[in-house]
């Protein structure tokens, strides 16, 4: 199911995961830690993937339409269960 957030939203749910959840997430879905990485708005397409993420500028560093949102998904069930 496609989701549209804004980048600034992307980045904060990114920098509230606890330590260590961009391997934890990488390892359960058996993909490069750089893909994981290359989700939440970094350039790492040497090691990681490409993950149906496409940036639109606009406010708040612009919009983000995310093909697939298993990643995103689960960050934030991380992020529920650091903030129990």
């Amino acid at each position: 199911m496609t989701k549209v957030i804004s980048f600034s939203e992307l980045r904060k749910i990114k920098d509230n995961l606890p330590d260590g959840s961009v391997h934890k997430i990488a390892e359960t879905l058996q993909v490069p830690v750089e893909t994981v990485w290359n989700y939440f708005g970094g350039h790492s397409y040497e090691k990681g993937q490409s993950c149906g993420v496409h940036i639109e500028p606009g406010p708040d560093g612009g919009f983000v339409s995310l093909d697939d949102t298993t990643i995103l998904d689960m960050a934030l069930e991380l992020i529920e269960v650091k903030e129990v």
